[in-house]
C-alpha cells in the first residue's frame, strides 16, 4: 500500500524544518513540493526518483489543487512513499484535507509531520511577541481572503477584539482590511508587515492602520507576507535595541550563495 506523508517545511529558513521531517524526506520515493517550501530541503530526499514542483503562489499556480490531488494518486500506483512538502505547517491554510481525502479514497495510508507555522515564527523572528504580558492576552490567526476572493468575515470579528491579529494571504486586500480596522476605532493601532520572513530576503515595514497601506506600497511589499496588527508591534518601536539584537543567522549554504 502506498503512503502519503504530508510534511511541514517551516516558514522558509531551511534550518527550521524538524528532524522528523528530514527523516521522512529520506524515505521518499517521490517529493511534491510547494512554492513556500525552501527548495534546498528537497536535497534530503536522496532516495527519491521524482522531485516535482507543484507550487502555488497568489495568482500563479503550477498545478491546480485538483491536479495536485490527481498527481498524488497517480504516483501512488507506481511508487511506495509520496511526500508532500508544504511551507509552514500543513494544517494551517495548507489544503491538506483535500489531499488526504483524495489519498484515502485511493486506498493510501496517510502520515502527517507538523511544521513550524509562519504565523508565529515570522513575527517572532522579527522581534514581535504576539502575546505580551499586560499588552495582549490572545492572538488571532486568520486568512485575509476566502475561497471566493472576498475579505474574510473573521477579519471583522478580529478587528473588534483586543487581541493581536495575524493575517496571512492578505496583501491583495490590504487597504480594504485596514478600512475594517479603522471602522472599529483602530486607525492608530500599530501594524507590521513582514515579507519573506525567516529568509535572507526578509523585509519589514512598520506603521499603523491608517498609513500602513501607503508604506507597504512605497516599499513595494507583496506576497508572501505576514501582517501583524496590535499594540505588541508598538513594543518593538519603543525598544529599537531589541530589533537590532535579533539577527537571522544564515546557514552555510546561504553564506556560500
Amino acid at each position: 500500500m502506498a503512503k502519503l506523508i504530508l510534511i511541514g517545511a517551516g516558514p522558509g529558513d531551511e534550518d527550521l524544518i524538524t528532524l522528523k521531517a528530514i527523516k521522512k524526506l529520506q524515505e521518499a520515493d517521490v517529493v511534491l513540493y510547494d512554492a513556500l517550501a525552501n527548495e534546498s530541503l528537497v536535497e534530503y530526499a536522496t532516495k527519491a526518483s521524482v522531485k516535482k514542483y507543484v507550487g502555488k503562489r497568489y495568482g500563479c499556480h503550477a498545478l491546480s489543487q485538483d491536479e495536485i490531488n490527481a498527481t498524488i494518486v497517480d504516483y501512488a500506483s507506481k511508487y511506495e512513499t509520496i511526500v508532500r512538502l508544504k511551507g509552514g505547517d500543513p494544517f494551517v491554510f495548507g489544503r491538506s484535507h483535500e489531499e488526504i481525502t483524495a489519498a484515502t479514497a485511493a486506498g493510501m495510508e496517510v502520515e502527517v509531520v507538523p511544521g513550524i507555522t509562519s504565523a508565529i515564527a515570522v513575527p517572532e523572528l522579527a522581534g514581535i511577541q504576539l502575546t505580551l504580558r499586560g499588552v495582549a492576552e490572545s492572538f488571532w490567526v486568520t486568512t485575509g481572503t476566502t475561497r471566493s476572493g472576498e475579505i474574510s468575515n473573521d477579519i471583522r470579528l478580529a478587528a473588534a477584539s483586543s487581541a493581536t491579529v495575524v493575517i496571512l494571504m492578505a496583501m491583495s486586500k490590504l487597504e480594504g482590511i485596514m478600512d475594517i480596522f479603522t471602522q472599529n476605532g483602530k486607525a492608530q493601532t500599530p501594524v507590521a508587515i513582514i515579507q519573506n520572513g525567516s529568509t535572507l530576503q526578509q523585509k519589514m515595514v512598520i506603521g499603523n492602520v491608517r498609513d500602513i497601506t501607503f508604506r507597504a506600497q512605497h516599499e513595494q511589499l507583496g506576497n508572501p507576507a505576514i501582517i501583524v496588527v496590535g499594540e505588541v508591534v508598538n513594543h518593538i518601536l519603543k525598544n529599537k535595541s531589541t530589533l537590532e539584537a535579533i539577527t537571522l543567522a544564515p546557514t552555510e549554504k546561504q553564506r556560500k550563495a
